[in-house]
């Protein structure tokens, strides 16, 4: 890095100060991560914006705990402090006022060589998978604890209900997930089409689903907090490993994917959806579409109804139709996938008499 550049960012970025980590914990922030030291003592020189933190226990006999994440946004020369709790093996916000704050900035310097500097040089790539995520989508669907977590988690059982034997049927029954630990994804409407709709609208929106992006762009302040949504999904799977949040991101995609009738309606927003899906499809790797995207054909066939409705249309700007033909050219360039052949579902069935 340019010895000014770093200078400046030195004085200018944030710094996360993460307290009593145990050695050989594995840390990250955004797009990278590492197996702390022992005189780890946080990260220096954060940019401002939107960053992730996620971090997992590693016991002696070098097996990793499930990972913990959260969102955080900073500002200019911002201070944030984290300690580590032994009791829960978790990172838990250090309570601090202006005082003690001051205290840090100006002990900074005595902290430097305890502190990681931000791996800029993946910035520009974080940056392109999150830059719909705003402050106020994440404070709507992030869980009501901000922590994002790779396991499921139950609510604590009171301490008077333990040890009593085996749990009733009806005990069981009532397990669900911690409200509290659970990632706020706009829902979905529970049907496919409006109220009153008649059999054939009904079979026109059971194959397009403009009706339900309409729905949920109700329950949004800004119709492109969709894709906010859609890439804050895609970062709690691809860096946060939450398997719940790959099924919310596939439903999103499919959804978005076989809109007709919303297409000219919303242009820039399927405009912004083609710059999100390649920077997204970039970050993985070629085999990992073999073993879990491409099981039944998925990715391939929800692009391929999106490239036919758009080639299809008559009212959508040519400019949009070039941009996902150069999108599909690279994609199968990349991915070597067949967007020509029909679908399997679309295909004529063969019945032996």
């Amino acid at each position: 890095m340019d010895p000014e550049v770093a200078k400046r960012l030195h004085a200018e970025g944030a710094t996360l100060i993460v307290l009593d980590v145990p050695e050989g914990t594995e840390f990250g922030i955004d797009y990278f991560s590492w197996n702390v030291g022992p005189r780890f003592k946080g990260v220096k020189m954060i940019p401002p914006g939107l960053h992730f933190i996620y971090y997992s226990a590693v016991n002696r006999a070098g097996q990793t705990a499930p990972r913990t994440g959260l969102f955080l946004y900073t500002s200019r020369r911002d201070i944030m402090v984290l300690k580590w709790s032994t009791a829960t093996e978790d990172l838990v916000e250090k309570a601090t006022n202006e005082e003690e704050i001051d205290r840090y900035r100006q002990g900074i310097l005595h902290m430097d060589r305890f502190l990681g500097p931000y791996p800029h040089e993946n910035l520009k790539k974080w940056v392109s998978l999150t830059n719909h995520i705003t402050k106020e989508l994440l404070e709507r669907i992030q869980p009501r604890c901000k922590k994002i977590s790779s396991v499921t988690e139950l609510p604590q059982e009171p301490q008077h209900t333990r040890n009593t034997g085996s749990p009733s049927k009806d005990a069981i029954l009532s397990l669900q997930r911690d409200p509290e630990t659970v990632i706020r994804f706009t829902e979905f409407p529970r049907q496919n089409y409006p109220e009153g709709a008649t059999p054939m609208e009904i079979s026109k929106y059971s194959i397009d689903s403009s009706h339900v992006l309409g729905c949920l762009f109700k329950s949004m302040k800004d119709r492109k907090e969709i894709l906010g949504e859609l890439q804050f999904a895609f970062v709690c799977f691809l860096v946060g490993q939450v398997y719940d949040a790959f099924e919310h991101w596939k439903k999103l995609l499919n959804m978005l994917c076989s809109c007709d009738e919303a297409l000219p309606m919303y242009s820039d927003i399927f405009d912004a959806l083609i710059g999100v899906l390649h920077f997204q499809l970039m970050e993985i790797p070629k085999d990992f579409f073999v073993d879990i995207v491409s099981t039944n054909n998925f990715l391939t066939t929800t692009l391929q109804v999106f490239f036919s409705n758009l080639e299809s249309s008559t009212t959508v700007e040519k400019r949009l139709v070039e941009k996902a033909r150069r999108f599909r050219k690279h994609i199968t360039k990349r991915f070597t996938w067949d967007f020509e052949s029909e679908p399997d579902d679309c295909a004529p069935v063969v019945v032996e008499i």
